[in-house]
């Protein structure tokens, strides 16, 4: 197949949500349509002893929640999709920022019952600077949720985006009955709490069919009649290149847990969702069809397979052919680097793979050359844009409680922070190492981590920070200056950047007044 072809049957896209509205439950019925599942398993259920593929971490099955953003890849009528499943927590949201610099397009999951919650809204607003496609996927429905048009107004008004419905669902809650597909004019009727996949499904070209009483009701049928007349009426056709250009939201309804809708939305998802698009490096943009290999890092995982203390880079292809064991230039590394192990993922199970092409995930076993917002190319220096650490909001300073593990917890520190999992500072004055979080989560995580996979343990002790800013000068004098007379507030983040740790918000701003020749930056990519 020519790589254009390789190209154009590709889909990368992110799955984002606030957390609990149920993004990794799709996730789950997405793969079990895609057949790379027989069963799909639960996040947190009693009756189903399964697992949910994508969590797969220890501490996200005690939990019941995604605390990392899991890849899988799987084949669906002659498509190649590639699945990015995000955590929604917010303490993990710097994880779902860089995963969203990776994808093409996003599904975001909206709970019908709670409507768009905080956490959307925040991921919403990184899709928008990037102009990402966006679909919407109303889930639940066989809940009491609100009024279909009230959610629908409410994504307008808090997300900021036109939409327009696909499908519609008929009834909700414990009459819930199916959803009638918009898009291609068909009524897809399920039985409740399907794990396993049904051919459950009615074609109905014409609504006025007299059928469609006998299937729903006549009750339903007519407001179903009513409710597609009023949408036809009130929304305009529906425009692919409005979607594309990130300016239209379509939006399915359905059911994750219960298969409902699920299909439909996928089936138009690989219809209307854009193929693998061209990506602004700082030197030039980059285009999917061209020869010469180029992609970046995004993402690092330690010790995904806890027996063989692995340590893996997600590598996002951006145009050529990536191949097995050739030689590669990173932007850092002095020579250039060979891959003899890539992977391919299905969550935690990974299969060698020779090559892959614009828009595919793959893992490469790294042992410690690649660092997150790295760039591989066949020789060309590139710098993609948009992968910044942002200054962190809770800071705790590590103790040290096995003096005899201090290697142990060195090497635990180093590897997690390059993950991105949050950031580490070391004073200068006193070598003290502060972590720094988005939310109080991060701290167990760590924990947990650093007791099972490198057997350190640490305690952490609150710090009063307000802000952790990244500082420059053009004056060099100017600089050395400043970091002799505030020494006892200079550390160093994991890339040996000069830090000033603010300890609040007034103190920062008459250091600022009193050092003009210096720039402050709230972010690491300056």
């Amino acid at each position: 197949m020519s790589l254009t072809k390789e190209i154009q049957r590709r889909k990368t896209f992110g799955i984002i949500s606030h957390p609990d509205a149920g993004k990794t439950t799709l996730t789950e019925k997405l793969l079990l349509f895609g057949g790379a599942i027989k069963t799909a398993g639960a996040v947190k259920s009693n009756k189903i002893d399964t697992h949910a593929k994508s969590d797969w971490m220890e501490i996200e099955k005690q939990r019941g929640i995604s605390v990392a953003t899991s890849v899988m890849g799987f084949e669906y009528k002659g498509t190649k999709i590639n699945l990015l499943d995000t955590p929604g927590h917010q303490d993990f949201a710097e994880d779902t920022y860089r995963t969203l610099t990776a994808v093409d397009s996003v599904i975001m999951v909206i709970d019908c019952v709670k409507g768009v919650e905080i956490q959307t809204e925040k991921l919403m607003e990184v899709c928008r600077m990037r102009k990402t496609p966006v679909i919407c996927f109303i889930n639940k429905l066989d809940r009491e949720g609100r009024d279909p048009y009230d959610l629908l107004d409410e994504v307008e008004e808090k997300l900021n985006i036109k939409v327009r419905p696909l499908s519609w669902p008929i009834s909700m809650g414990k009459t819930f009955k199916g959803v009638y597909n918009l898009y291609n004019k068909s009524l897809n009727l399920f039985r409740p709490s399907q794990r396993k996949l049904s051919d459950d499904i009615m074609a109905i070209e014409d609504l006025s069919d007299a059928k469609l009483e006998d299937l729903v009701g006549e009750n339903n049928a007519d407001q179903l009649r009513e409710d597609v007349e009023l949408i036809e009426g009130v929304y305009p056709e529906f425009d692919k290149d409005a979607y594309l250009n990130g300016e239209i939201a379509p939006v399915f309804f359905g059911s994750a847990v219960n298969n409902f809708g699920v299909q439909e939305m996928l089936d138009t998802f690989i219809d209307i969702a854009p193929s693998p698009k061209s990506r602004h490096a700082e030197e030039r943009e980059v285009i999917p069809e061209e020869d010469k290999f180029s992609g970046f890092v995004f993402k690092i995982h330690a010790n995904m397979d806890p027996n063989h203390r692995n340590r893996i880079a997600f590598l996002r292809i951006c145009s050529g052919r990536f191949e097995r064991n050739k030689p590669y230039k990173s932007m850092r590394a002095t020579k250039s680097l060979r891959f003899s192990n890539v992977t391919s993922f299905m969550a935690q199970d990974k299969e060698i793979i020779e090559e892959a092409f614009p828009g595919d995930i793959v893992g490469l076993y790294d042992t410690g050359n690649l660092k997150i917002g790295d760039s591989l190319s066949d020789g060309e220096r590139l710098t993609f844009k948009g992968i910044p650490s942002f200054s962190p909001e809770i800071f705790k300073e590590v103790i040290n409680k096995d003096a005899m593990k201090t290697k142990q917890l060195e090497k635990g520190l180093k590897q997690l922070m390059e993950e991105g999992v949050a950031q580490l500072f070391t004073f200068d004055m006193g070598a003290r190492k502060v972590i720094g979080t988005v939310g109080q989560l991060q701290f167990e995580v760590i924990q947990f981590r650093l007791k099972n996979e490198y057997n350190a343990t640490v305690e952490f002790a609150p710090m009063n920070l307000y802000k952790a800013c990244w500082i420059s000068s053009k004056d060099k004098k100017q600089l050395d200056e400043f970091v002799r007379s505030k020494n006892r507030h200079i550390a160093y983040d994991k890339d040996g950047k000069l830090v000033f740790m603010a300890e609040s918000r007034a103190w920062l701003q008459m250091v600022q007044d009193n050092y003009p020749d210096i720039e402050f930056h709230f972010t690491s990519e300056f």
